[in-house]
């Protein structure tokens, strides 16, 4: 029995990528079931919308002034971020299925590595923004005061911590050593390794929730404050406009991370008892949509970014002006924190030049 354990445990390199898919009992395709062709056109389809979602905010950030901001150079950066998961969930697509046996171990490596990189840097940046709205409302400024080079070092960092959790798993944390510990879904990945990356990436949700929930009860309670200044439909509207903001938030993250974050924990902690690969390729979909959702609630619900939107199409028509008309309203981040500043600072005309306007006082152009 000690033998058998160890020669389990022994590093043999020369198994293929078979062997090990094999030893987990994942079953790799001969040919095309209907099940497969509709996982990887459905897939294939939702990349080339993330892609070209993506690439319209990132387009839009560059060409408007406006809209350079630390809070919007995160918001291109996490469209960087969804953009190369669009890309790296393509190249997975086109090497899945019958296509599995003939990758060489280090294909499979990096198949894996850039869907982890990307996926990692897409969550770091919706962290990254949390961290900033929260910092710029509880502090009651119209933009973060972060400069340029700290707000590149951020990105770097983003970048940095994703790519090394893209190559951990091929460097050391794998299972060619301790076949016992290979993975269901991923049959190379340690399980270990597996119950880490979920566990980090639920910590980061838990965090995420602390912080828009501090955010809603502090916006909440600067605005009862002031609800003697202003209309009751007008408070009531604000904080109902603040919610909706942060459900569409955290409720996209539920909905596309939860199933895929408890597979990986179960495949972790129970193996093939988990039954994993019965529906792990639907979550990985599901996952990807994360990254398609995340323009929709931090561009789309700007009016400024939808102007610059249609400006653009228009320009790809032919139809538009070569020369971009701004429009003459202040802008500020896609959360309500010109509402927050006028709370407290409602006396300050450069603050709330509209402050006693009936039609335009209280409203939340980014909410």
């Amino acid at each position: 029995m000690a033998m058998e354990s160890s020669l389990w445990s022994t590093c043999d390199y020369s198994h293929n990528v078979t062997f090990f898919y094999n030893l987990v009992g994942k079953k790799i395709s001969v040919e095309w079931a209907p099940r497969d062709v509709f996982v990887i056109g459905l897939g294939l389809t939702v990349c080339l919308i993330v892609v070209l979602a993506n690439l319209m905010v990132m387009a839009a950030i560059s060409m408007n002034h406006r809209f350079h901001f630390p809070i919007y150079y995160l918001l291109g950066n996490m469209a960087a971020a969804d953009l190369f998961a669009g890309i790296a969930y393509a190249n997975l697509m086109l090497h899945t299925g019958p296509w599995t046996s003939t990758l060489t171990k280090e294909q499979w490596y990096i198949r894996g590595a850039l869907i982890d990189i990307s996926l990692t840097a897409s969550v770091a940046n919706l962290l990254a923004v949390a961290v900033e709205r929260h910092q710029t409302i509880i502090t009651m400024q119209l933009h973060s005061k972060m400069t340029k080079r700290r707000v590149v070092l951020l990105i770097v960092c983003i970048w940095a911590v994703s790519i090394i959790m893209g190559l951990v798993p091929s460097l050391f944390w794998n299972c060619e050593c301790d076949l016992e510990d290979c993975s269901t879904v991923a049959p190379l990945y340690s399980r270990r390794f597996l119950i880490f990356w979920a566990a980090l990436n639920l910590l980061t949700f838990f965090i995420m929730v602390a912080m828009y929930t501090r955010i809603f009860f502090y916006v909440r309670y600067q605005i009862s404050h002031m609800s003697q200044h202003s209309s009751e439909i007008r408070h009531r509207q604000t904080v109902f406009n603040l919610m909706k903001t942060i459900s569409i938030v955290l409720g996209a993250f539920v909905i596309c991370w939860m199933p895929g974050l408890v597979t990986l924990l179960l495949d972790g902690l129970l193996g093939k008892a988990s039954h994993a690969n019965a529906y792990e390729k639907f979550c990985l979909v599901i996952a990807e949509c994360n990254s398609l959702v995340n323009p929709i609630i931090y561009s789309l619900r700007d009016e400024e970014m939808r102007r610059t939107f249609k400006w653009i199409l228009c320009c790809l028509c032919g139809r538009g002006d070569k020369q971009m008309e701004l429009s003459p309203v202040e802008m500020y981040p896609p959360l309500p924190e010109e509402a927050l500043g006028c709370v407290q600072k409602s006396e300050d005309p450069a603050v709330c030049p509209e402050a006693n306007n009936k039609e335009s006082s209280w409203t939340t152009p980014g909410v």
